[in-house]
């Protein structure tokens, strides 16, 4: 059994976080959810680090969700403990102030789907399948599912999702909008760096208030989306990263964006 739940790596501003249980598909315990915990609240907190991958050990399993055998060893009270956890680190991650991209290697099941869909970008290796399988065990999804997976494919489609538990593999996945790209399984870390390296070319202050506008207007109506857009773009104008870009642009040159 490993110790070490969570496998962390920091490379050119960007942060890797591994779910490191491969013996059980990367499905979460309690230590598992705290070790990504402290780790998304650290990173909250460090402008040097731009973008966050979130990706799964081993061949088989992004994620499969929740330990369904400590889960079995859980009292009425820890369970909703759990579910109180893992439902606030996921929106922990949805608004942490950078974007989180999902590398889903493998398996991801219920928690682990809703992992994927608390991230910012999704990218798939072909061999991928996932799923809400929640109701097969006379559960729904309680860490996000039901509300975030009918924001991004629709209501008819996760309603067929939810209501059947059945899985999807990654081009369904795709076709369906639940991930952005689909890759072969050995380019998957490379192709989720390479997006990664580009969002490192953008003002980090920028993305920042993007994230912010697109989240927040979302859960709107229009007219305020508008109004959180304008406020996120005012935050932009004093800044110095506007016009070193400004800069660049006029000397034909790339920015350099400090965050301030």
């Amino acid at each position: 059994m490993n110790d070490q739940v969570l496998l962390y790596e920091e490379k050119e501003q960007i942060a890797t976080l591994t779910l490191n249980r491969p013996e059980v598909m990367n499905s979460f315990n309690f230590a598992m959810l705290e070790a990504l915990k402290a780790q998304i609240e650290a990173l909250r907190f460090r402008p040097d680090i731009r973008v966050v991958i979130i990706t799964g050990a081993g061949d088989k399993a992004f994620c499969a969700g929740a330990d369904l055998k400590e889960r079995a060893t859980l009292s009425d009270l820890d369970v909703k403990r759990f579910i109180f956890t893992i439902r606030n680190l996921f929106t922990s991650i949805e608004n942490l102030n950078k974007p989180v991209l999902a590398a889903i290697n493998g398996l991801a099941l219920g928690g682990g789907t809703e992992l994927l869909l608390a991230s910012d970008i999704r990218i798939a290796a072909d061999s991928a399948g996932m799923g809400l399988t929640e109701t097969r065990l006379a559960i729904i999804p309680g860490a996000g599912g039901t509300q975030r997976l009918p924001r991004l494919v629709g209501r008819g489609k996760a309603k067929e999702l939810i209501f059947t538990g059945r899985r999807v593999e990654a081009e369904e996945a795709l076709r369906i909008g639940l991930v952005n790209q689909v890759c072969p399984k050995a380019q998957l870390m490379e192709e989720c760096r390479k997006m990664a390296a580009m969002i490192c070319e953008t003002g980090p202050i920028a993305i920042e208030q993007a994230k912010y506008a697109v989240n927040m207007g979302l859960e709107t109506d229009l007219n305020t989306g508008l109004a959180i857009e304008s406020n996120a773009y005012w935050i932009t104008i004093p800044t110095q990263d506007r016009l070193e870009g400004l800069t660049a642009f006029r000397e034909k040159r790339k920015p350099v964006y400090t965050g301030k």
